[in-house]
């Protein structure tokens, strides 16, 4: 069962994927991190509240540190969803795990001085090698820029995940992690709104435009609550890979919408990417202590 909810939260995020490019033609980048941080904070906020929880926390330094760090990666994330085709910039953000791998080997090897893990740094070079093949059309069509943003993106992820973690080992529950990140969301996407010279202030809506940030906002809400109970029901490692299989739907979603085509060299490159980052995965997973924290984390950060 825990298989069919990662499943389902990968279906979901690439949903959300999909909207988010949608309604890149219709607002600006700042507007949707707007919208996806309201629609989730006023949903959750509502659950919270009907069950009783607080929002109390003797940590608002670490949570703001996280959800700013958060936002400034969905920020570049979703412009590179709406620069590059959505099984690239999707696939660009799976790299979270091959920095996370990284930097877990320097600090190994900075403690042990002579220990390498070569099946590790074979993973993390090959990654680059996938990143240099996937983002080849992106290159000759001079989308330099939004490939860039979505590589960064997922370093800036990375350095999410690490901050979720160092939460959940101080005993902060999911839903109040999710929640200051929601909010912290709509508060900094409605001041970029406000701030960005190049476009109206608030666009109007249409109904197409309001169906449109409300899916962005409700599937990623879906996909990180069917992501908590895969980790809490599964076995980590089965399902942090499972996790990968919202390549695979961003792809149909791309090809479904938009008629996106690619040839064999950018299937190799998402496909050397996948393979490592499952390689990266399993490396996090037996280097982190066995236990609750992962899985008390790790779908927190799946989405940033």
């Amino acid at each position: 069962m825990a298989s069919l909810w990662m499943l389902f939260a990968s279906f979901a995020f690439a949903a959300m994927g999909a909207a988010v490019k949608m309604a890149s033609e219709l607002y600006s980048t700042s507007e949707i991190v707007m919208y996806r941080g309201l629609v989730g904070a006023v949903i959750l906020g509502g659950m919270i509240v009907a069950r009783g929880l607080t929002l109390r926390t003797r940590y608002p330094r670490e949570h703001v540190v996280r959800s700013l760090v958060g936002v400034i990666s969905l920020w570049l994330w979703f412009y590179a969803i709406g620069k590059l085709p959505l099984a690239t910039a999707v696939t660009l953000n799976y790299m979270a795990p091959i920095w996370i791998a990284a930097a877990l080997f320097c600090a190994g090897w900075w403690q042990r001085k002579n220990h390498v893990e070569w099946p590790l740094i074979l993973a993390v070079l090959m990654s680059f090698v996938g990143v240099t093949l996937a983002l080849q059309p992106a290159v000759e069509m001079k989308q330099w820029f939004g490939a860039l943003a979505g590589l960064v993106s997922s370093v800036i992820s990375a350095m999410a995940y690490m901050q979720v973690r160092k939460l959940g080992q101080m005993g902060e529950p999911e839903y109040r992690v999710v929640f200051f990140f929601s909010l912290t969301t709509t508060i900094v996407g409605l001041a970029g709104t406000f701030t960005d010279g190049a476009a109206p202030v608030l666009h109007a809506h249409t109904l197409h435009g309001g169906l449109l940030v409300f899916a962005i906002g409700f599937c990623g809400l879906l996909g990180q609550m069917a992501m908590t109970r895969a980790y809490r029901t599964g076995s980590v490692l089965v399902v942090a890979n499972l996790q990968y299989t919202g390549i695979i739907f961003s792809c149909l979603w791309g090809m479904f919408l938009w008629g996106d085509r690619f040839d064999a060299i950018v299937w190799l490159g998402m496909g050397v990417i996948l393979v490592s980052g499952i390689a990266a995965t399993f490396y996090n997973t037996r280097s982190t202590a066995r236990g609750a924290v992962i899985e008390k984390t790790d779908p927190i950060a799946a989405e940033l």
